[in-house]
């Protein structure tokens, strides 16, 4: 939500809905373990159900049912990793996906989605996920027909910069208004 208020001037006739992911952490939710293997790609398809049944609900709730074209999925992290295979798998085909500091876990790539336009950000500083996983995922999603953007933040860490949520911000407002 930090992000929202701060495009909420930009963005005036939006709604802004952030879910938490379902497992309890330390310090908040988490979409999936981190312990062993996280990047296991069965733990990223084991989210799916809990992803989907939240997101029908709280599309539903807020009256976009019929209109995907008009909801963005927004993520960091795990946030941007199950948004990521959401799209990907072709079961949401929605308006627009911003993944911050995320990656695509191995898995075949549907055609359904690729209507939905995806903007891949992440610091070069990464030490939680390497950038390198937004490089691979742009290319993969690039060879599967989607129109990808992908930006590498120097002097960036595992976050959201600044500059980073004005490059999202601008993509928004490109790509759904």
């Amino acid at each position: 939500m930090p992000l929202a208020s701060s495009w909420r001037v930009c963005l005036a006739n939006t709604r802004f809905v952030a879910p938490d992911a379902p497992m309890h952490h330390p310090y908040g939710h988490q979409w999936f373990s981190t312990e062993g293997n996280p990047l296991d790609p069965k733990r990223i398809e084991d989210t799916r159900q809990a992803f989907d049944a939240l997101i029908r609900e709280t599309v539903q709730r807020e009256g976009f049912a019929r209109n995907h074209s008009r909801i963005a999925f927004v993520g960091v992290s795990q946030g941007a990793i199950v948004a990521l295979d959401a799209v990907a798998s072709g079961r949401w085909n929605v308006g627009a996906l911003v993944a911050f500091s995320g990656l695509l876990a191995a898995q075949p790539i549907s055609p359904s989605s690729i209507n939905t336009p995806i903007l891949l950000i992440h610091g070069e500083n990464d030490r939680t996920i390497p950038p390198v996983a937004s490089r691979v995922a742009a290319s993969q999603l690039a060879a599967a027909g989607f129109k990808v953007e992908v930006d590498i933040e120097s002097a960036t860490g595992h976050t959201i910069s600044s500059s980073g949520a004005q490059k999202a911000l601008t993509f928004l407002q490109k790509t759904l208004l």
